[in-house]
């Protein structure tokens, strides 16, 4: 298997995710679903960030804290990524596509 940067298997792990969240129309969802979908799209915006800011940390205390930030950040993601399999979101195979993509990152950011 060809090496792939953090950041550019984070950003398959957003299109994944996002390219399944996009056969619900929104719109048409009730507010709890609304909000879960919602609040997943930020976090997978925001662990995007987390990781690039890993790779690109100046110092080792920089890239230490961006790493504890974004495993938390990942960890609360894959909650997330439960919770709308709970609410038939995502399917079980869904789940642990984006599940194994989401623990083999947090076992990178050391």
């Amino acid at each position: 298997m060809e090496y792939a940067s953090l950041t550019t298997q984070m950003k398959d792990l957003a299109a994944l995710a996002q390219g399944k969240l996009t056969a619900f129309d929104v719109e048409t969802l009730p507010y709890e679903e609304k909000e879960l979908v919602r609040t997943l799209k930020l976090q997978l915006s925001d662990a995007r960030l987390d990781v690039r800011d890993y790779e690109y940390a100046q110092t080792r205390a920089e890239q230490q804290q961006a790493a504890t930030e974004g495993r938390q950040r990942l960890e609360q993601l894959q909650q997330q990524i439960l919770k709308a399999s709970e609410h038939n979101l995502l399917g079980a195979i869904d789940v642990a596509q984006l599940s194994a993509l989401t623990q083999h990152i947090i076992s990178e950011l050391q």
